[in-house]
């Protein structure tokens, strides 16, 4: 095979790869990133022993074909921070209740608010 095919092709693959990447980025980002959800109707809040951090949770309406979801959004209250932590569909109240300062039970899911996220569509 010639140098200039193989330079061509490996440069065809090369692109290939950035475009199917990009695109999987893309759908990841649009359909699965629970960190682009916004909170609709305040539910309640609750925050941790330490008062490190709060946990506000959200109702919010997907509209006339849809249920009701919670969105649980973690504050960071020394920072200012905040992150999406909890995300439940067919859902419409929130039952907080911390374990540690930073472990939180929302709906009976437990998680470490440091670094677990809950969405229901990655059961």
């Amino acid at each position: 095979m010639k140098q200039k095919t193989k330079n061509r092709l490996i440069k065809i693959g090369i692109i290939m790869v950035i475009l199917v990447g990009g695109v999987a980025y893309a759908i990841n980002w649009a359909f699965f990133d629970i960190q682009r959800i916004r909170g609709q109707e305040y539910l309640s809040e609750s925050t941790s022993p330490n008062g490190t951090y709060s946990v506000i949770a959200y109702l919010n309406n997907g509209g006339a074909t849809t249920g009701f979801a919670v969105l649980g959004t973690l504050k960071n209250n020394k920072t200012g921070k905040t992150k999406n932590i909890y995300w439940q569909y067919h859902c419409e109240k929130a039952h907080m209740e911390w374990i540690n300062d930073e472990t939180i039970k929302i709906n009976g899911v437990e998680l470490k608010v440091k670094n677990e996220i809950y969405d229901y569509r990655r059961e």
